[in-house]
């Protein structure tokens, strides 16, 4: 093939689809690096690739653009080291955190806490059911650990204390 603009070997192949018709362009290197919408680097890895595409047709920002105005920290500095720099980063970085702490807490996005005992002090309304959530969560991860270890007897204490807390 040679390349539709200075008949030079085409190494560069694309095809578009414009009226549901498909329209094929062969260029050179050099000609594609200089036309619109075309990769103009040979040999991509298709990571890049797919990365390039997904940011350009969907509005993101790429990582590094975004940052905290307190500490300067980088989404991208903290994807790679893995500590925020501030308290505001959890602001600054909202949306792009929300996700990854969903995926780490079994989709919860607050934190449960807990009370002291005996503090004297009347508990907050819903705190009975969030624990109560917080229980039943950590009785169904013990009991996947037991079956995983084959702890069949546990397991079976445990199914026990998940059906009478949702019985509750």
């Amino acid at each position: 093939m040679k390349c539709e603009k200075c008949n030079k070997p085409a190494t560069v192949h694309q095809t578009e689809i414009q009226g549901g018709k498909p329209i094929v362009k062969h260029l050179c290197e050099q000609c594609a690096a200089q036309s619109d919408g075309l990769v103009a680097k040979a040999h991509a890895p298709i990571n890049e690739l797919l990365t390039n595409f997904v940011l350009a047709h969907s509005g993101l920002q790429k990582e590094g653009t975004l940052t905290c105005q307190h500490c300067g920290l980088s989404w991208s500095d903290f994807r790679q080291g893995g500590m925020l720099g501030c308290e505001h980063d959890y602001v600054a970085f909202e949306r792009e955190l929300t996700p990854l702490l969903q995926r780490a807490h079994e989709n919860g996005d607050h934190h449960l806490g807990k009370t002291p005992i005996g503090h004297g002090m009347a508990a907050a309304p819903g705190t009975a059911v969030l624990r109560r959530q917080a229980d039943l969560t950590k009785l169904r991860k013990d009991l996947a650990k037991a079956v995983e270890t084959e702890d069949y007897e546990r397991a079976a204490k445990l199914r026990d204390q998940i059906k009478e807390a949702e019985g509750a």
